[in-house]
């Protein structure tokens, strides 16, 4: 199968990495400290990668590594050079929606390559799940975990299997059931953000959503699920994989004080869908979190607490 042939209906795989491939650290949202950014090249050297670093990674305008222009010339840089075989974000944070629509979707289909990032990162997964079906990987390089699984993801064809932590504030949210399905999401702000503006189909998916505490207040939360449910964007949809949600609040049983908790929003709100909902998983904004695909088929099943996805790369 050549790299950069469809498999399946709808899913574009980029060659998984090799010993000696270049890949691309870059910063399309905001900007890394050096320390966190050599830390990040010192890791993908251990890989026997050769590392570059794109030319404004490291600027600072407002909370954005550097302009527009700039921020997306480095990532279509990456895109567009054939001896980059994968393109790295160095942080999320905020900006890389506001380069999405920019992106050289034409050099992509001509040489998939996949993307690792999270957070705000979503928005560039999204984009490219639109516009060309590339599959991606969302997650990062700091810690053990995170280290291990995106080294599996991105220089193996071995499909990883996450399984709910029975501790973890998500694990709460859990309506039972089994899925199968592309997976596709990411922050659940970045996602909610895409409505109306680009956000693709999530017919035939399972939605993965992880936050950084914008939504850790009940209102807020119930508005952002609302306004994805009545807008239709979750039509089709097969299941929700949950991941890290901080914030998360638990400890307010609706019956007894009269207010709704965070659990409560989403196992409310979520249960309207009639599919299964699994909470508990170690993706987000965890210290060390384990990296996820987006794009390839995923299987979520609630009695045995696991979400098992597909290869990204061939």
């Amino acid at each position: 199968m050549s790299p950069s042939q469809r498999t399946g209906p709808e899913i574009l795989l980029a060659p998984k990495l090799q010993a000696g491939d270049r890949v691309r650290l870059v910063s399309p949202a905001s900007f890394p400290d050096r320390e966190g950014l050599e830390a990040a090249v010192a890791i993908l050297k251990r890989w026997h990668l050769e590392v570059e670093v794109g030319e404004h990674a490291l600027d600072q305008w407002g909370f954005m590594a550097g302009r527009d222009e700039d921020r997306l010339s480095d990532l279509n840089e990456a895109f567009r050079d054939p001896g980059v075989r994968a393109v790295v974000a160095a942080l999320g944070g905020a900006g890389a929606y506001r380069i999405a629509d920019g992106i050289d979707f034409d050099a992509v289909r001509a040489d998939p390559k996949p993307v690792l990032g999270f957070s705000d990162i979503t928005s560039l997964h999204l984009a490219l799940w639109r516009r060309c079906r590339l599959a991606n990987v969302h997650g990062c390089l700091t810690g053990e975990r995170a280290e291990a699984s995106a080294r599996q993801l991105l220089m193996t064809t071995r499909p990883i299997t996450l399984h709910r932590d029975p501790g973890a504030a998500s694990a709460a949210i859990d309506i039972p059931g089994r899925a199968t399905g592309f997976l596709m999401g990411g922050n659940l702000t970045q996602v909610q953000g895409f409505i109306g503006a680009g956000m693709p189909s999530l017919d035939g998916a399972i939605l993965c959503l992880e936050d950084h505490g914008n939504a850790a207040d009940a209102a807020v939360l119930d508005s952002i699920l609302h306004h994805l449910v009545a807008s239709g964007s979750l039509a089709g949809l097969r299941g929700v994989a949950i991941g890290d949600l901080q914030g998360l609040d638990g400890s307010h049983a609706g019956a007894a004080s009269g207010r709704k908790s965070t659990v409560e929003v989403y196992l409310e709100r979520l249960g309207v869908l009639g599919i299964p909902v699994l909470g508990g998983l170690p993706f987000g904004h965890l210290p060390d979190q384990s990296c996820v695909p987006l794009g390839p088929t995923a299987t979520l099943d609630t009695v045995a607490g696991t979400l098992t996805v597909a290869s990204a790369v061939v």
